[in-house]
């Protein structure tokens, strides 16, 4: 019997972990022909979720439950529990089930006719529609900026045979891996399962500003350079211009040199735009250093405080 490694991230999901697990059980109840282990990793929540991932996982052995030192963050904690799924098969599910579980039927039955990935993509969604429309924006710009094929309105949300996942173990070393390209850069073939995806009925996001931020840049600097070579770009027509600007002002003041004057407010804007540019190239090299940096630090993914089941 194939094993199916289901992965769920939690932080502060109080209100969702035992629907999940429940969703989850009465999925494979329904799936005879899989042994299953459903893997659920906590990135320190503050409420009652990890006291709650006890109680399962003491009722349940196919709950397996992962207790992080600190916060690792929403990016590096969830594929440090994709890595320590020994599945023949590995299913991001997110806990606050704004994603179907019940995609999984389809999941496995593409997986099962030949498709190593098979990923749930957001043809609709019930989330605010400037946000959606502002992802849409997000993922246009990515695909500009690669030659990649980057997966629109993809979050992870999906199942990888365990050769796509023995890939990101030995292949991948990223301390803050972007999951979305790793699987875009692999190249394998893969399926989309289209799907609406809901509101969430419990609790809050835990997404906001920052970490939306992050997640955007993390994308931008692990798939192209095109942002480095544009710095460039900006640098020569800068310098262009004011070139060109420069020389108009000669001409001008040799041509009307008792009337003519050069005045603050070109000197002013001048040097308040050039500030500009160097600030916003000095920010994308940045984010790029700052990639670098990571990947030389070497740290691990996660640094775990318990795990429960796993033998």
């Amino acid at each position: 019997m194939k094993l199916i490694s289901v992965v769920s991230p939690c932080y502060n999901e109080e209100g969702n972990v035992e629907a999940l697990v429940e969703r989850v059980r009465s999925l494979f109840a329904q799936l005879p022909q899989y042994r299953y282990e459903h893997i659920l990793i906590d990135n320190h929540s503050t409420d009652r979720t990890v006291e709650l991932l006890r109680g399962l996982a003491a009722t349940d052995p196919h709950v397996k439950v992962i207790c992080n030192a600190r916060n690792f963050g929403h990016i590096r904690s969830p594929q440090h529990a994709i890595l320590s799924a020994t599945g023949d098969a590995v299913v991001v599910l997110l806990s606050d089930l704004q994603d179907p579980p019940e995609l999984l039927f389809e999941f496995l039955r593409e997986w099962e006719a030949g498709y190593p990935i098979v990923v749930g993509v957001k043809r609709t969604s019930d989330e605010n529609a400037m946000v959606y429309s502002v992802r849409s924006i997000y993922y246009k710009l990515i695909a500009k900026l690669t030659d990649v094929k980057v997966i629109e309105h993809y979050t992870g949300f999906g199942l990888y045979d365990k050769k796509v996942i023995e890939i990101l173990r030995n292949d991948f070393k990223d301390p803050n891996p972007y999951l979305r390209g790793q699987i875009a850069e692999i190249g394998l073939p893969h399926k989309e399962v289209y799907y609406n995806q809901k509101r969430r009925t419990r609790g809050i996001t835990k997404n906001n500003f920052y970490t939306l931020y992050d997640m955007a840049m993390l994308g931008i600097t692990n798939m192209s350079k095109v942002p480095l070579r544009l710095v460039m770009l900006g640098g020569f027509l800068c310098a262009a211009f004011s070139l060109v600007l420069a020389f108009g002002y000669l001409i001008a003041k040799l041509i009307f040199w008792q009337h003519f004057q050069l005045g603050l407010a070109p000197i002013m804007v001048g040097l308040f735009f050039l500030g500009s540019v160097q600030l916003i190239s000095i920010g994308i090299i940045g984010e790029y250093v700052g990639s670098i940096h990571s990947i030389v630090q070497n740290r691990p993914l996660v640094t775990e405080r318990e795990r429960i089941n796993f033998d």
